[in-house]
């Protein structure tokens, strides 16, 4: 844990679960608790005076929500960083448009908490200063998981192929159902990293290792770790652009 505690504004529209919370976060030495607020507005106005260092922010909230007070933060130049602490697990693809350290699930586990607050103390320290220069690209994506919601970054996905409604991300030797269409994840997701190879498919440009023609007129994308994938008609010239062909 943190040697200095994170000023922290806790932000839920329920009595009862911002009581759970503080008996939690009095029991972490990590986190100051400098105040709560029960709606979104009154946590804006709350953030400009007491300039907390952590927002612990419920999303299902009556008017403004949580993620609209997540956007509203992101253009304030001091911001404070965001674990989202919520019952639902069907925001969390919303989520990952927003710069939040982590995702929760009520009721929060402390083993939970404090690994997000280690992820809190990292950014604050390590990362480098904000600037308005952001990257229009997605760097991770929060994706429900059992019990949880957790974080994976767009660089470790090998691949993405759709499954209905879902989209199957291909993690090493894992994978995870992300409730997204293959289109939003396209224009989520640098092009110079990865490539829509068939209206069902996305690959990690890095990890292709060859093409393939099968003398019947299809032909394959093969990943380093073997697998194959067809390569639409419609996206097999942009393929052939990596082989300079």
């Amino acid at each position: 844990m943190t040697e200095k505690p994170l000023r922290t504004l806790l932000v839920d529209d329920e009595p009862l679960a911002i009581e759970r919370m503080q008996i939690l976060c009095a029991e972490i030495p990590g986190i100051d608790l400098i105040g709560t607020a029960q709606d979104g507005e009154a946590a804006l106005r709350l953030v400009e005076a007491l300039q907390p260092e952590l927002l612990l922010l419920d999303i299902a909230m009556p008017g403004m929500d949580g993620m609209e007070v997540a956007r509203a933060l992101e253009k304030m130049t001091l911001s404070p960083a965001i674990i989202f602490v919520t019952a639902f697990d069907q925001f969390a693809v919303e989520a990952f448009d927003v710069a939040a350290i982590d995702y929760l699930l009520k009721p929060v586990a402390r083993d939970r908490l404090e690994k997000a607050l280690e992820r809190v103390a990292t950014q604050i320290h390590d990362a480098p200063p904000k600037t308005g220069d952001n990257s229009p690209w997605t760097d991770e994506f929060w994706v429900p998981h059992r019990s949880e919601v957790i974080r994976i970054a767009a660089d470790d996905i090998d691949r993405i192929e759709a499954e209905r409604d879902y989209m199957r991300l291909h993690v090493g030797q894992r994978s995870y159902l992300l409730h997204q269409t293959i289109s939003r994840l396209e224009e989520k997701l640098d092009p110079e990293k990865f490539i829509r190879i068939h209206r069902s498919a996305i690959l990690n440009r890095a990890l292709i290792a060859k093409l393939r023609h099968d003398g019947q007129g299809g032909w394959y994308a093969e990943m380093e770790d073997g697998t194959e994938a067809r390569i639409g008609r419609t996206y097999l010239k942009k393929v052939k652009e990596i082989a300079g062909r």
